[in-house]
């Protein structure tokens, strides 16, 4: 079974990585595959209207930087999937796929802003290239771009993006600020990644099968699938940061370390008692660490016990959200939200 560096390394161009990412979701379904392929044929154009339209062409480089870079498309490749459990066929689905990618580029903005990161996609990040103010703004103007979109979808649609985007803004703060005083780390850290990461997951699938016009059980059963796939999704990012290095994934190994995020695995590894462990707590008691440090605490790691207990929350959450489709209608919209757990299992393997 492919890994993730094998489906979307650094050196495979981005068409290649989402066609290879389509055609493992949709699991034997030749009519699936050709919808889903031309389903984000029709996402990238329309990116590209949105993100390069610009009365200045400066700002439109801004904008437009990480769309090109290219990247998965999981996010609109939910919405599509999403919209299986309705009419496919129905206008307003590859808008809604376009309004969730905006969102999701947007935050990565911050993001690197955030984290100081240096490259995102193979390429440079929006702040390293023209600096932190350029980015932050850049973001504002991509998730307003969302927002015009998702009112023209209706009010559902606006209701949906705006209570997402507050939940995205709310767990980068709850990031930035850290745990309240005595709240639980782990506690913390769920309470985070369940606005910055699952939020807009969630809101992927909702929105594609509101727009098809799927039941509204099946609505809710997809946002409890996708709740507990973006928990999943987010360990192993957290996992990959670690363990995968910089040329695979294409963007830097240890670059939470080198920012001083509190991921799963520094949580749990900071509560190691081993020698191993009293090590890295005092490698890390600072926040972020340089160079030499990073390449310490990541030979660390490679022998701690924290990516162990890590992997083992992924999966639980991955069969949370297995458990979760059982209620789902058969087809093929069902079996490629299963291969999607699997493929998020396989990126830490």
């Amino acid at each position: 079974m492919k890994t993730l560096a094998a489906l979307s390394g650094a050196s495979m161009p981005a068409r290649l990585r989402r066609a290879a990412l389509v055609r493992r979701l949709a699991v034997d379904h030749p009519g699936l595959e050709v919808r889903l392929r031309n389903g984000l044929e029709a996402v990238e154009k329309q990116l590209v209207v949105e993100t390069e339209s610009a009365v200045d062409p400066r700002i439109a480089d801004v904008t437009r930087h990480l769309a090109a870079a290219g990247g998965k498309r999981l996010r609109p490749l939910l919405v599509l999937i999403g919209a299986e459990f309705g009419d496919p066929w129905r206008d307003g689905v590859t808008q809604a796929a376009v309004v969730v990618e905006l969102v999701h580029i947007s935050s990565l903005y911050h993001d690197d802003v955030m984290d100081n990161a240096a490259t995102r996609h193979g390429t440079s990040s929006v702040n390293a290239r023209w600096g932190d103010r350029l980015a932050v703004l850049g973001g504002d103007l991509l998730m307003a771009k969302a927002a015009r979109l998702a009112a023209e979808l209706g009010p559902e649609a606006a209701d949906l993006n705006a209570e997402v985007a507050g939940q995205l803004v709310g767990g980068q703060l709850g990031e930035l600020v850290g745990p309240s005083p005595g709240e639980d780390a782990i506690s913390h850290y769920l309470r985070v990644i369940a606005g910055k990461t699952a939020a807009l997951l969630t809101m992927s699938l909702r929105i594609g099968a509101q727009q098809a016009g799927a039941p509204e059980q099946v609505v809710r059963a997809l946002g409890e699938y996708a709740e507990q796939l973006g928990f999943a999704f987010q360990i192993a990012d957290d996992l990959l940061d670690i363990k995968v290095p910089t040329e695979e994934m294409g963007k830097e190994q240890g670059k939470d370390l080198t920012a001083g995020v509190a991921s799963l695995p520094v949580l749990l590894a900071l509560a190691d008692r081993t020698q191993r462990g009293a090590e890295l707590r005092e490698l890390l008691a600072g926040g972020a660490v340089g160079p030499a440090g990073q390449r310490r605490a990541l030979t660390l790691f490679r022998h701690s016990s924290a990516l162990a207990q890590a992997e083992a929350m992924m999966d639980e959450r991955l069969d949370r959200a297995r458990a979760a489709l059982r209620v789902l209608p058969p087809g093929p919209g069902i079996q490629a939200l299963g291969a999607l757990c699997d493929f998020v299992a396989d990126r830490t393997a």
